[in-house]
C-alpha cells in the first residue's frame, strides 16, 4: 500500500534525524551495553571469588580444629594470595596467625598479621592485627616498632584496647608513667561491661596506678 503525502515526510524526516544521529545513538547503546554486561560479569566474578574463598577458609578452620599448622598455614596463603579482596583473607590470616603463635612460631605469625595490617580492607580487621602485631613484638622486644604498628587511628571500639597494649610495651621499657596514662586510657576508652577491664586495673594498680575513673 502507497504511503500518502503526510506518511512519506514523516518518514523522509524519520530518516533525515536517524542519518545525523543514528551513529551516535548506536555507540551510545553498545556502550551502555558493554557497561552492563561487565558490570554483571563483575558481580559474578566476585560471587564466585567468595563462595571458592569460603570452602578454602572452611577447609582452614578444619586444620584448625585438627592442629594441623603446616596446612592452616599453606590455607592461608592460598586465601591472601588467590583471595586477597575478600574478606577470607583476612580472617584467614587472622586464624593462621594464631596458629603459629601458638606454635611459638613468631617470624610466621608476624608475617599473617603483617599482611592484614598492609592489605587488609576491614578497618576493624587491621585494628585486631595491629594489636596482636603489637603483641608479638613485644614478645620479640621489638618496643619501638610495636608502639608505631599502634600509631594512628582505630574504630572506637579498639582504642581500650591499643592504649592497654601501649601499656604493656611501656612497662616492659620500664617508662612506668607513660604506662599508668596508658593503662588509665584504656580504662577511660573500655566499655564498664569489658571483662578485661578487670585486669586492666590490676597492672595499673600494680604499678602504682590509681583507681579506674572515667573521663565522660
Amino acid at each position: 500500500m502507497a504511503y500518502d503525502h503526510e506518511e512519506q515526510e514523516q518518514l523522509a524526516s524519520l530518516k533525515a534525524w536517524w542519518n545525523r544521529y543514528g551513529n551516535l545513538i548506536s555507540w551510545v547503546l553498545i556502550i551502555v551495553l558493554a557497561a552492563y554486561a561487565g558490570w554483571s560479569g563483575w558481580n559474578y566474578y566476585l560471587r564466585n571469588q567468595a563462595a571458592q574463598a569460603g570452602q578454602l577458609y572452611e577447609e582452614l578452620q578444619k586444620a584448625v580444629t585438627a592442629k594441623d599448622a603446616a596446612k592452616v598455614q599453606r590455607a592461608a596463603t592460598d586465601l591472601t594470595d588467590k583471595f586477597g579482596r575478600t574478606a577470607y583473607a583476612e580472617m584467614g590470616a587472622l586464624a593462621a596467625a594464631k596458629s603459629a603463635f601458638d606454635a611459638n612460631d613468631l617470624k610466621v605469625a608476624r608475617a599473617q598479621l603483617q599482611w592484614v595490617v598492609s592489605n587488609g580492607r576491614d578497618e576493624e580487621y587491621k585494628a585486631i592485627a595491629r594489636i596482636r602485631l603489637a603483641g608479638v613484638l613485644l614478645d620479640e622486644k621489638a618496643y619501638d616498632e610495636a608502639l608505631k604498628v599502634l600509631s594512628g587511628d582505630v574504630p572506637a571500639a579498639f582504642a581500650g584496647a591499643v592504649a592497654d597494649r601501649k601499656g604493656d610495651i611501656l612497662v616492659a621499657q620500664n617508662k612506668v608513667q607513660e604506662a599508668r596514662s596508658a593503662y588509665q586510657l584504656a580504662l577511660d576508652k573500655s566499655d564498664t561491661n569489658d571483662p578485661a577491664r578487670q585486669l586492666i586495673q590490676l597492672k595499673l594498680d600494680a604499678i602504682g596506678g590509681t583507681s579506674a575513673k572515667s573521663v565522660g
